[in-house]
């Protein structure tokens, strides 16, 4: 019963990860032009902010889950500045076709930045309370181990998810070039401004 949990964490943290947004863009970039390991880092960013909001959810949290809704304003606010500054640096940025070596702080950079991309939107462990009711938690008094094995899942399905997109991204790396990889980070640039955009006009939305 315990195990039951723990896989449908792994199937949610699959299904939470796989939809490309911001993130998976960034994640394809940065493999393509850094490293496999700068791509999969950027995965594992996002994997523990989500492993945050899951905890709050699991272990009900209601002030800490308050608080964060309460901000949710200024949390989008500087989330939006963010990606826009990813955006424009991405779009930017020249092709460096070769087998980089990116040192320890590089990488600790590029788990960070997604990290606070990924945890600058307090919602999502709204969506996590609905999900974990939905999938039988709040009726799981008698298994102590329901939300950790459940949350455990979600970090490591999302995990599979960031190892499978960096893997296959880096095997295609070997195939392209220069000019490909400029077109890559002129779309991986303009798509992520345009998430930056439709962030911005559901904020102004609200606002009218």
């Amino acid at each position: 019963m315990e195990l039951t949990f723990l896989f449908k964490g792994l199937i949610l943290g699959f299904s939470v990860a796989a939809p490309v947004g911001p993130i998976g863009v960034l994640c394809i970039n940065r493999t393509i032009d850094k490293s496999y390991f700068s791509g999969l880092v950027s995965g594992l960013g996002a994997a523990t902010a989500d492993l945050i909001y899951g905890l709050i959810a699991g272990f009900g949290l209601t002030i800490i889950s308050n608080f964060l809704i309460a901000q949710k304003l200024w949390m989008q606010i500087f989330g939006l500045l963010f990606l826009f500054y990813v955006g424009i640096k991405t779009l930017f940025q020249k092709p460096q076709f070769k087998l980089n070596k990116v040192g320890n702080v590089g990488l600790i950079k590029d788990y960070i930045t997604t990290f606070l991309l990924t945890i600058t939107n307090p919602m999502t462990v709204l969506f996590f309370l609905a999900v974990f009711a939905g999938l039988g938690l709040s009726n799981a008094e008698n298994i102590k181990l329901a939300p950790i094995l459940l949350v455990t899942g979600v970090f490591v399905g999302s995990g599979i998810w960031w190892l499978f997109l960096s893997s296959l991204t880096y095997k295609l790396k070997n195939k392209i070039g220069n000019g490909i990889i400029k077109r890559i980070n002129l779309i991986s640039g303009i798509t992520i401004l345009m998430f930056a955009i439709m962030i911005l006009y559901d904020l102004i939305k609200d606002k009218i």
